[in-house]
Parts: structure tokens; sequence; C-alpha cells
């Protein structure tokens, strides 16, 4: 370790605590690997209290000319809030978010101001108070999803009349092209004139309703709802690399350092119901799309497609996660997720513990344990390939059950309303189904080579939306997992690729293909290091972070200072 970064190191244990400076490699691991892919070095992590000391680090790491990561709850799934190998050209400082959770609910609820910290979780729970939610909620992504994250990485989810994560109002620092640190306050809100007071001011909500600009911006898609309803466009609905969707903060995956953002909440649903539908025809459920989003009058709340495949997987490999959120709630899920990183970091050690431990001992658990499934769904999942979870609201309710009874007396598919347990175990299942190939890959470490996955957003006319690939590629799998949010047309496909199979070559081939069909990826998982950026997102990166400081490599651009 250079005398510098023993020099800078010291300093950041006087601004956070030597408690709060990790620097031995085992302690830093979990900062440092993403939960899918990426991992690289880092001199340190650094978990600041508060947001003074958030940009007091910040200026720590410039003044030492280091790499600086932000990562909120490090859930992405391409990599996105993590190193990527050993050959960036200066050290790494990540700066982790999670100790900074704070939702300050402002404009009698209809709007929120958001920490770096705070989660998904947390924000709905708040705003159920003022019968409101937030953009996204579980099932959209990830367990322990930050806000920031959504935000900063333009993330969809499942509710398609939100459109993806969007804000014109935040709080950031900006290094600009002559290396000098700057904080921004966009959030439409006075708190004062330099940037510690600022801070200090935003965290202790020391701030009045006179102090807030009403118009200050958008805080989320207000044009979404209806672009998503044009059906015959030959665009996808949404892609991360939407310049129309890139705005300082929003989209900016890591290239700022945000300390806050403003967004709009969304009223609840007064009532609500969800429809099972199982077809083994494409066209039936592609019928379907078209028909409710190019004739209701009411959108649905969302429309979830899982295929019999990743129906199958996830009730074996999910089927841990679906029971800890059923049985325990979504509040218990970040505590139970770090108490699995410390066993796994702690049975690594021992000789005669495999890898993964926690995943294998909970798969195996789990197994003996009786069918967490309701019948009814299973009978859907013997006679039917593809599955539709639809949730209607208020009045789109009976205009869905009216059109769902006429639409099947003469077809092959069929459907069914779900009472309240049969409801929650398709949405839970839905959710379970996106982390099962990551389970699965680290239980068979012995016949999988890795997981391909694949986040992609269909043009809204392209009808053939069911993949079929040709069996050159096809044959290099032991399975494939097809789910996704079907209305937005965004589908996430996951590879379990058999031992040997060079997986980068045939992700390649796969991307081809869909270059062929005019498709944009990733949809809503950002660039992270799986994915290249395209002119306009390296635009964008290249505005916000002119000295490439700031999380560099990202879309496998460059990782040298100054984009060299």
């Amino acid at each position: 370790m250079s005398q510098n970064t023993s020099a800078l190191i010291d300093q950041l244990k006087r601004i956070v605590g030597e408690k709060h400076t990790l620097t031995e490699p085992a302690r830093t691991l979990p900062y440092r690997k993403g939960i899918r892919f990426g991992e690289g070095d880092a001199i340190a992590v650094v978990l600041p209290g508060t947001l003074v000391e958030q940009w007091q680090v910040l200026k720590a790491c410039v003044q030492a000319d280091v790499i600086v990561i932000t990562q909120s709850a490090n859930t992405g799934l391409t990599g996105g809030s993590t190193p990527d190998g050993n050959d960036y050209d200066r050290p790494i400082v990540i700066v982790s978010t999670r100790r900074l959770d704070g939702i300050q609910v402002i404009e009698n609820g209809e709007q929120v101001v958001c920490l770096p910290g705070s989660t998904l979780f947390r924000l709905e729970k708040e705003l159920k108070k003022y019968h409101r939610g937030p953009h996204s909620v579980i099932g959209s992504s990830c367990i322990g999803a930050s806000v920031m994250g959504g935000v900063c990485n333009n993330s969809g989810g499942a509710l398609i009349q939100h459109g993806p994560a969007y804000t014109q109002m935040a709080v950031f620092a900006q290094l600009d092209e002559n290396g000098q640190l700057h904080l921004v306050n966009h959030l439409g809100i006075k708190l004062g004139d330099d940037p510690e007071t600022i801070l200090q001011n935003l965290q202790n909500h020391n701030y009045s309703a006179d102090d807030i600009e009403h118009n200050a911006g958008a805080g989320h898609d207000h044009d979404y709802r209806e672009h998503v309803r044009q059906i015959d466009a030959d665009t996808p609905a949404r892609f991360n690399a939407d310049p129309a969707r890139h705005y300082e903060a929003s989209g900016s995956a890591g290239r700022l350092m945000v300390f806050a953002v403003r967004l709009d909440t969304f009223p609840l649903e007064d009532d609500t119901a969800v429809f099972y539908i199982g077809t083994n025809d494409t066209n039936e459920l592609d019928d379907i799309r078209r028909h409710i989003l190019g004739n209701f009058e009411n959108l649905p709340v969302s429309g979830e497609y899982i295929h019999r495949d990743a129906f199958d997987i996830a009730a074996v490999y999910g089927k841990h996660i679906f029971l800890a959120i059923q049985k325990l709630g979504t509040d218990t899920i970040p505590r139970l997720y770090a108490f699995k990183n410390w066993v796994d970091r702690i049975t690594s050690k021992i000789p005669f513990f495999p890898n993964n431990f926690t995943d294998r001992f909970a798969v195996t658990v789990c197994k003996i344990l009786p069918n967490h499934l309701p019948k009814s769904i299973r009978a859907y999942r013997d006679k039917y390939e593809h599955h539709l979870i639809l949730k209607m609201s208020d009045n789109g309710i009976a205009e869905a059950a009216a059109f769902l009874q006429q639409y099947f007396q003469n077809r092959n598919g069929s459907y069914f309303t779900c009472n309240k347990k049969e409801a929650e175990a398709a949405m839970l299942h839905r959710f379970a189904t996106a982390g099962a190939a990551t389970i699965y890959r680290n239980v068979h470490t012995k016949t999988v080579e890795d997981l391909v996955a694949l986040d992609i957003a269909l043009r809204r006319n392209d009808k053939q939306w069911f993949e079929t690939l040709p069996e050159s590629i096809s044959q290099h799998f032991i399975h494939k997992l097809y789910y996704g949010h079907f209305f937005c047309s965004v589908f996430h496909q996951d590879y379990l690729a058999k031992k040997g199979t060079d997986c980068n070559q045939i992700e390649q081939e796969m991307l081809a293909i869909l270059d062929q069909r005019g498709a944009q990826y990733p949809a809503e998982h950002n660039v992270g290091h799986l994915y290249h950026a395209n002119d306009d997102l390296k635009n964008f990166y290249h505005q916000l972070d002119p000295t490439n400081s700031f999380n560099p490599g990202i879309g496998k651009t460059s990782k040298k200072k100054n984009w060299q």
C-alpha cells in the first residue's frame, strides 16, 4: 500500500470512524462483488453515517485522485455498482450508502425526498400511511433494492402505469472537466448556499413548506401511460439507453454522486383483482396484450409473464425466497441477506464446506417441505406452457373480466380469477423467478459454466415475441428461463450454460440475433459491465463525468482517467 493510499485511508477513518472504513478483503467482498456478476479490488469500502460525511469522504477521494464507486444496496444484476477486474489506472474506493436511510414525505404525500440508502420496502411501508405507493414495489426487481439505484439506472419494474424510474429533481455532486468538485441542488427545495449547510438541512428535514418549489420539474415519466399504448410502434416502449429518459441523476449509473432524489408518489388502488391466464399459443397472449393496451379504458396495474421452464426452476430454487417473504414479511429480507453473506463468508474459510453454502442448504431443506404453490396454479403449470399474471384495479376489473370471458370461449387457453391466497402466491412466485437461475448456478457448480442473463426490450409491434434459438446456440444450455413485464414488451431471459461453454461468445451470437429483430438491451437493468453502451449513453456519461472518475468502465467504456 502506497504512502498516499495509507494517508487517504487514515483520513477516511477520521471522517466516518474505523468501524465504518473496511479494508480487509474478506470484509469488503460483499461490496466488491455483485450478486450476479462483477468483482474487483478496492482499497477501502466506506460507510458514511451522514450526508455531510458522505460529502467529506468524496472530497478526500477527489483530492487523492482515486476512483469513486457509489453503491446503494448492491442488488444490481449487471455488476454496475462494483469494480470489474483489476485493470483500472487508479485505486478504487467504494462509498456504500446503506447507513443513509431517510424518507421525507412532502406535498401532502404526493411526493417524497429519498436519501441514498432508502429502500423500496421502507418507502412502500411509509406511503401506505397516505394511501399512496411508490414507483416500484416488490416483484419488480431485487430483494432490498434501493430507491436511488432505481432512479440512477432508469429501472422499469412491473407497474405498467408508472413507466421507468425518472426524476428531474435531485441533489448531486459532480466533477467538472478541470477536476473541480461541485454540489448541485436541483431538488426544488431551498436548503442554503454552501454544500455542508445544504446537506445538513436536507438530512435533518430542516425546511418548511414555503421552501418547496411546487413545479421544480417532473417527478416521474408523465408520458409513459400513452407511450406504452402505441402497440404498432416499431420501437421498444422503454430501454436504458433512451435519451428521452436521461436527466442528471436519472440514468446516471454512478457517474454522479447523488445525495437525494425527489419523486412523485401514486394513489393506491381501492380494489384489485388478479387473473391467472394460461395458454399453449403465444399468439393468444399477444392478442390479449394488444387488445388491452389498444382498447381498454383502464391500464393494468401489472402483467407478468412466466414460461413453464422458469416456473419449474423457481418452484425449487426460489422456494426459500418465496417462503421467507410469505412467512416473515419483506422487512426482514435485507437482514436475512446480511446474515446469509456473513455465513457464506465464514463457511468459505472452512475447508470441508462447499462454496455458496447457504444457497445449497436452503434449497435442500425446502425440498422436504410441503409444496408451497396452490393446486390451481400447479394445475395450470401442467396444462399450459405460457403463463400471464394480470392484475387489474377498480373499474378495470370488470373490464378485464368481461373481455377474458368472451375471448376464451373458443380459444386454446383459459383463465381463472385468483382468490387472495392464489394472488399472493402467483406474485411471489413470479418474484422468486428472478433469482432462481442465480441460485441454480450457485448450487450446480459442477455442471454449470455460468449464467448468461439477457434483459431485453422488444419492438412494440413484434408479434413473434417468444424466442426460438437456433440449435447451434440452444445446445449449449441446460435450461432457458423466460419471464418478464409482458405489456411493456420487456423480457428477462436467463440461460444456464453447460460446463465448458464459452459464455461470452454465445452471448455475442444471441445479441446479434436481437439486433436483427430491432430489440434494445438492456431494458431496465442498465449496462453495468455486461453490455456495451451505445453512443447516446456514452455521450451522456461523458457529459456527467468528464474526468471519468465516477464508476468508470461501465458500458465497456474506458476505465482510464479523462477517458483515455
